[in-house]
């Protein structure tokens, strides 16, 4: 076993928790960091809105009301990030994704989800992920609305993936039959990105 690895389960003996939580390859932070590519979005929530589309039987478009308006599920979950550091325990409060599916009704064919966000940027996960019960559309983290540098209005949260899955300023989710590979899976991040099996990279 790598010295780095040992260390970091010493870390989280010492932090008080199991160190089976921790995937192979990360540390333990209490901070949660911020990464992402390109500049925070301005955003206007009079013409802000967001949309759930393809593969279903009646496309939604909410607007901001409208979603906080759904049923709202809390969940306490670990998050891991790519570049090794994990967070546990981290509270994030918004709606699941039964919920969407009860207004949009997904077709027999829809097996993928692409998380659309600003500026463009998306995110690829199948549909399984986003129906795991600590997945959800997020506004809130830690008993506070979401910090602009982490994705406000709203954003995406699949702690079964690594979280560049989990798409900050979320617009849209389109529902697919076949799997498109998002912003980071185009620059050589792995598909499937599973922090227990450690898919970083796909090379």
């Amino acid at each position: 076993m790598p010295l780095f690895r040992s260390k970091a389960e010493e870390q989280v003996r010492q932090a008080g928790y199991d160190p089976a939580r921790l995937p192979p390859g990360q540390y333990l932070t209490d901070k949660w960091p911020v990464l992402h590519a390109g500049e925070v979005p301005e955003t206007d929530l009079a013409t802000w809105d967001f949309r759930v589309f393809g593969e279903v039987e009646e496309p939604l478009t909410l607007t901001y009301d409208e979603l906080l308006a759904l049923p709202a599920t809390e969940v306490t979950t670990d998050i891991h990030c790519v570049t090794r550091w994990s967070r546990f325990d981290t509270r994030f409060k918004g709606v699941h994704w039964r919920e969407l599916a009860r207004l949009c009704r997904p077709k027999p064919s829809a097996r993928f989800v692409i998380a659309h966000a600003e500026a463009g940027f998306t995110a690829n996960v199948p549909l399984a992920a986003l129906e795991d019960e600590n997945a959800l559309v997020c506004y809130g983290a830690d008993g506070e609305p979401l910090a602009p540098e982490h994705g406000w209005p709203l954003r995406l949260v699949v702690p079964s993936r690594y979280f560049w899955k989990s798409a900050k300023w979320l617009r849209g989710l389109e529902l697919s039959a076949t799997d498109k590979p998002g912003f980071w899976e185009r620059y050589g991040y792995h598909n499937d990105a599973d922090p227990w099996r450690e898919e970083r990279y796909a090379f």
